[in-house]
C-alpha cells in the first residue's frame, strides 16, 4: 500500500507535466499526430526502440529530429545506404603513430539517440552491426567492448513499399524493436497548416529542448512503478500466446514479445497519467508492439499487404479473447 502511495505522488506530481511538455514540443513540428508522438514517447519511456514505417513524405524523420531535439542529449543521424560498412555506424580502431598503438573512434552509434534512417537500404551485414547495440546497450569491436551513452534510444526509419535497392529487415532486427509507428495521412486542416508553413526546417530549428537526461531517466524509473493487476497481465499473455496458434500465422510473437507489451502499457499508462494498466492500454498497444513481431500468412496477392495483414490478424486476435473486468 505505501508503495502504491509513492506511485501515486509521482504520478500527479512531477510526471505527468513532463510527459504532457514534450509530447506538445513534438507536436509543434509533427501537427496533427499527438497520439503517434505519445506511441514516440511511450517507447522512449519504455527504453524500448521504434521502428517508423510509412511512405514517402509522411513525416518520419521529422518525428524522430522533433523527439531528439525535445531532449537535452546527443543525437546523430545516420542516413543509410547500400555501400555502408558496420565500422561506418560502430566506429573504428586506428593507429596512432605517436603510441604506436590502437586507438577506437567512435562512430555516430554512440549518441543517446540514434536515428537510423532508411535502415532498409543497406545490406544485412550492417543491418546486424546494430543488434547488440540495440539490445545491450554496448558494442564488441577488436575484442574491446565499449558502453554506449545511456538512454541509448534507436528510431529506425524504412519505406514499406519500395523494393528496388532495398534489404528487408530480418526477423532477429524487427525483434529488437519494442514499437512499430504508422504516422499516416494528417486530417485535411493539419494539412492546409502543414502547406502555408514557408519554411518547415525552421520551426525544427526553433525547437528547444523541453528535458534533461535526469528527466528522462526520471520518467523511465516510474515506468517500471505502474501498477499492472494480475488479470491484465495475464490478458496480455493470452494475446501473446494466441498469436502461436492463429490460424493465419506461421509464426507467433516471442517471450520478449510478451515483456515489450507489457513494459510499453506500463509507458502508456504513464504518458496518460495514470500510475496503473487499464485494458483500454493492452488493446491500443497489441499492434504497435506485436504486428512487426509475427509472420503472417498473405490472404491477398499484393506484397505491400504484408503490414496491414500482420496488424489486421493482431485485431483478430484481441477481438477474439475476453477483456478482463
Amino acid at each position: 500500500m505505501a508503495e502504491m502511495e509513492v506511485t501515486t505522488k509521482f504520478v500527479q506530481a512531477a510526471t505527468p507535466e513532463k510527459v504532457a511538455r514534450l509530447v506538445d514540443n513534438i507536436g509543434n513540428v509533427i501537427l496533427g499526430k499527438r497520439e503517434t508522438v505519445k506511441l514516440c514517447v511511450t517507447g522512449l519511456l519504455a527504453r524500448g526502440h521504434i521502428l517508423i514505417e510509412d511512405v514517402p513524405g509522411m513525416g518520419k524523420t521529422t518525428l524522430a529530429q522533433g523527439l531528439a531535439r525535445s531532449i537535452d542529449c546527443t543525437f546523430s543521424r545516420i542516413q543509410f545506404t547500400s555501400d555502408m560498412l558496420p565500422s561506418d555506424i560502430l566506429g573504428v580502431s586506428i593507429l596512432n603513430p605517436r603510441h604506436a598503438e590502437f586507438e577506437f573512434r567512435h562512430g555516430p552509434v554512440f549518441a543517446n539517440i540514434v536515428l537510423a534512417d532508411e535502415i532498409n537500404r543497406t545490406p544485412p551485414k550492417t543491418q546486424s552491426a546494430l543488434l547488440e547495440a540495440m539490445s545491450e546497450a554496448q558494442v564488441s569491436i577488436d575484442g574491446a567492448t565499449h558502453e554506449l551513452p545511456r538512454p541509448f534510444l534507436v528510431i529506425a526509419t524504412q519505406n514499406p513499399i519500395e523494393y528496388e535497392g532495398t534489404y528487408s529487415l530480418p526477423e532477429s532486427q524487427l525483434d529488437r524493436f519494442m514499437i512499430r509507428i504508422d504516422i499516416g495521412y494528417p486530417g485535411a486542416e493539419d494539412e492546409l497548416l502543414i502547406m502555408r508553413r514557408r519554411d518547415p526546417r525552421q520551426a525544427m530549428q526553433q525547437l528547444k529542448p523541453v528535458l534533461s537526461v535526469e528527466d528522462v531517466f526520471y520518467l523511465q524509473d516510474q515506468v517500471g512503478l505502474v501498477h499492472v493487476d494480475d488479470s491484465l497481465a495475464e490478458y496480455m499473455l493470452d494475446i501473446v500466446r494466441a498469436t502461436r496458434r492463429h490460424e493465419h500465422v506461421l509464426l507467433g510473437a516471442s517471450p520478449r514479445a510478451s515483456v515489450s507489451l507489457f513494459e510499453a502499457c506500463q509507458a502508456r499508462a504513464l504518458v496518460e497519467g495514470r500510475d496503473y494498466v487499464t485494458p483500454d492500454d493492452v488493446r491500443q498497444m497489441a499492434v504497435p508492439v506485436l504486428s512487426h513481431r509475427i509472420l503472417a500468412k498473405a490472404r491477398s496477392g499484393d506484397p505491400a499487404s504484408s503490414a496491414r495483414e500482420r496488424s489486421r490478424t493482431i485485431l483478430d486476435v484481441v477481438h477474439q479473447l475476453p477483456v478482463p473486468v
